[in-house]
């Protein structure tokens, strides 16, 4: 009997924050679309990464679906640089705050938004090789069956065995620190927060708690996560009870009695990148293609705004509305974004050491990002609000992110975000009523005739010159900008979503 062959026009390798995103993405454009899970269900053992980042919070709220994640988050100014708080609340976003939500949570409210949306998830499986042709893709999975498609997305994490079946260099730097997580009981009440030594940070907190009165109220006893910072860097075994006891009695001088461990891992500051997003058929997103220190936060959140980005483009190519160079657009954008992440958490674990020379640096930024000009740059960087892709010369909106204006229409009040939900592009009109005739495009892109009478303001950097009007990417990036006149509109619309209908 032959191997068992189910077809889909594209595979998503993990399913984790960005394997659903995507997953979502590409469903939400009418891609038939399934997920390979090793996990048996997606629950998460413990909290892992926790928080999203203004820009994330946007993204969803552009599907319609933020308000999931807000309901059981915490609202907080999370936006940090080297322990240093960076105050977002004046940024002209609805979002202007982060939000406290680990990423047990996160998935689970990703996966039930994928469920609605019918994705079918290969569960206790996962990919173990591929090989591609002229065609697609032969997804060889670990139950011996095999899935044929044809695009395969890795979203398989940092040892991202799609990429490197792949034959993709990962470049970087080793690590220079290794830590421990874990969430564990203790016998003895332990001494709450965090701590600064020689070798490192430590810090111990309470999993469970509740908000009194805006106070957080931790609970007696319950489950502690426990951060320390190992001696050595470059142990290759699985961190155990004992290597954790280990490194607490050399920080607080007694383990506090640790016992059932809900789960132990180990992170480093290893920071690499893929040297391409893309070999043929195979693409990589999150983990996959980048991997850095957590430090603030940036991971999670980099992944499932790659996935935003790769959807609706990847979408069009399985549609064959737009031709198989769209792709590239995804390398050329999403690279420079993550090497910029890469190169601001080398910046943040070098701040971080403990050394008297290194904590008057620290100090110095610290002074430095007090005063509003440096705060607003680096605030707007590590909430990805300043994300700028290079789409050429041009109006200060082009290639950045579309701010969800209160617009007037014809059919009453309309958020731009609203226009979003369904991942369509967005051709907004400002100026005088059916101005462009869109008609050859009308398929693919919603034609919107709105009026706004405030201002455009852009993160971090201030005031812009108002729009005639904007044409607006899936993924809420702003494709080109009107001046009252239609150059380059259809320069735009072919270059993003295909030839127009009576050209094809």
């Amino acid at each position: 009997m032959g191997v068992r062959v189910t077809e889909h026009a594209t595979v998503v390798a993990g399913g984790g924050p960005t394997g659903l995103m995507l997953a979502a993405e590409l469903a939400l454009a009418g891609v038939d679309v399934a997920i390979v899970e090793r996990r048996a269900s997606q629950d998460l053992p413990g909290s892992r990464a926790g928080g999203l980042h203004s820009r994330t919070i946007e993204i969803l709220d552009q599907r319609g679906i933020a308000d999931r994640f807000l309901s059981e988050g915490q609202v907080v100014q999370v936006a940090a640089f080297a322990g240093t708080p960076l105050d977002i609340s004046d940024f002209p976003t609805r979002h202007n705050y982060g939000l406290g939500l680990w990423q047990n949570h996160i998935e689970r409210i990703l996966a039930g938004w994928v469920d609605e949306l019918g994705v079918p998830i290969y569960r206790e499986r996962e990919v173990i090789g591929f090989a591609q042709d002229d065609t697609g893709v032969d997804v060889e999975l670990s139950d011996g069956t095999s899935l044929r498609a044809e695009y395969l997305a890795g979203c398989d994490g940092g040892r991202s065995l799609v990429r490197r079946a792949a034959g993709i260099e990962f470049p970087g730097w080793d690590p220079t620190t290794s830590s421990l997580l874990a969430e564990v009981e203790m016998a003895e009440e332990p001494d709450l927060g965090i701590r600064r030594t020689a070798s490192g940070i430590h810090s111990l907190g309470k999993v469970e708690y509740e908000i009194r009165d805006g106070e957080v109220v931790y609970k007696e006893g319950g489950t502690v996560r426990v951060m320390v910072t190992e001696p050595h860097v470059g142990a290759t075994s699985e961190p155990t009870l004992r290597d954790l006891s280990e490194g607490l009695i050399a920080v607080y001088g007694t383990d506090y009695g640790i016992h059932s461990p809900t789960w132990i891992t180990r992170f480093t500051d290893m920071t690499r990148q893929a040297a391409a997003y893309r070999e043929g058929r195979a693409l990589l997103a999150g983990d996959a293609a980048h991997v850095h220190s957590p430090v603030g936060g940036q991971g999670l959140n980099t992944g499932v705004q790659d996935a935003v980005n790769l959807g609706w483009k990847l979408a069009q190519v399985v549609h064959q509305t737009a031709p198989e160079s769209l792709l590239d657009t995804y390398h050329a954008e999403r690279h420079p974004v993550a090497a910029r992440v890469l190169r601001n958490t080398m910046a943040q674990v070098a701040l971080f050491r403990q050394d008297d020379r290194i904590e008057a640096l620290r100090d110095t930024v610290s002074e430095l990002l007090s005063m509003d000009e440096p705060r607003k740059r680096f605030a707007a960087m590590m909430s990805g609000l300043d994300i700028h892709y290079d789409l050429g010369e041009g109006h200060p909106l082009l290639g950045r992110r579309m701010p969800d204006l209160d617009l007037v229409t014809a059919d009453g009040p309309l958020r731009v975000f609203t226009l979003l939900h369904d991942a369509q592009p967005v051709l907004l009109d400002l100026g005088e009523p059916g101005g462009f005739d869109v008609s050859t495009w009308a398929d693919r892109v919603q034609s919107i005739d709105a009026e706004y009478a405030g201002d455009w303001e852009l993160p971090a950097l201030g005031q812009v010159a108002a729009p005639a009007a904007v044409l607006i990417r899936p993924d809420g990036y702003v494709a080109w900008v009107g001046d009252g006149t239609a150059t380059g509109l259809c320069d735009a619309l072919t270059t993003w979503f295909g030839s127009s209908a009576q050209n094809r």
